[in-house]
């Protein structure tokens, strides 16, 4: 497994399937591109995961990643918002997809993360690098989102901005995500629904990647490519 697949398969919805195959998460854990710290950090995770009860790694993930806007896995929630944009830039992704022989599942996104990762780690080497520095201010603003709430998955995370080999200045965003109004509390998450039940907006979110103002995410479970 290699590791885009592994931090794919690490940030998606830990369906119990997943325990099956510990063995194989901790083997791949080891890759000899990251560095000895963050092989032991990424093992650390690992074990940490295969060591809990899946109900209750399925409702921390729930309470990660399903709660408000600003830690997404839909990449281009980051970058178009609901402008007609992201619609364009769906397209575009699902025939490049097909383009390379990766055919989605009619219940998924093509810019869910774990996704992206799972088509990532069958192409080129420089390709996936390409894309990596691509998205890596939006992989470093979630992982310093994620270290500012405590979040174990920053790890996963910091880890894909630094196979980006790109430029992202994981302190400044910290300081970023510092500073933020957090938009996962059952207040702000019951406004956000009343306000897009009479606005719809289009505006696209700001470079700084702060969230769009829009309603929480409904999460969607892509299935396992093979």
């Amino acid at each position: 497994m290699s590791l885009l697949k592994l931090i794919g398969v690490l940030l998606d919805y830990p369906h119990e399937e997943l325990w099956q195959h510990g063995q194989e998460l901790l083997q791949a854990s080891e890759d000899p591109a990251l560095s000895p710290a963050r092989r032991t950090q990424l093992r650390r995770f690992v074990q940490e995961l295969l060591d809990s009860d899946p109900l209750d790694a399925q409702d921390r993930w729930l309470s990660t990643f399903d709660r408000g806007r600003a830690m997404s896995l839909l990449v281009f929630e980051h970058i178009h918002g609901e402008s007609r944009d992201r619609g364009q830039a769906m397209v575009d992704l699902i025939d490049a997809y097909r383009r390379n022989g990766f055919e989605l599942d009619a219940r998924e996104l093509p810019d869910y993360l774990p996704l992206l990762l799972e088509y990532l780690s069958h192409r080129p080497e420089a390709e996936a690098r390409d894309w990596l520095q691509h998205i890596g201010h939006i992989a470093g603003m979630l992982a310093a989102r994620a270290a500012e709430r405590g979040l174990p998955h920053a790890l996963l995370l910091e880890i894909l901005v630094e196979a980006g080999q790109g430029k992202v200045n994981l302190a400044v965003l910290r300081q970023r995500a510092s500073e933020e109004v957090r938009d996962d509390s059952p207040e702000v998450m019951d406004r956000l629904w009343e306000e897009e039940a009479v606005r719809f907006g289009t505006d696209a979110p700001a470079q700084d990647c702060a969230p769009p103002h829009r309603s929480p995410a409904r999460r969607v479970q892509p299935e396992t490519q093979p």
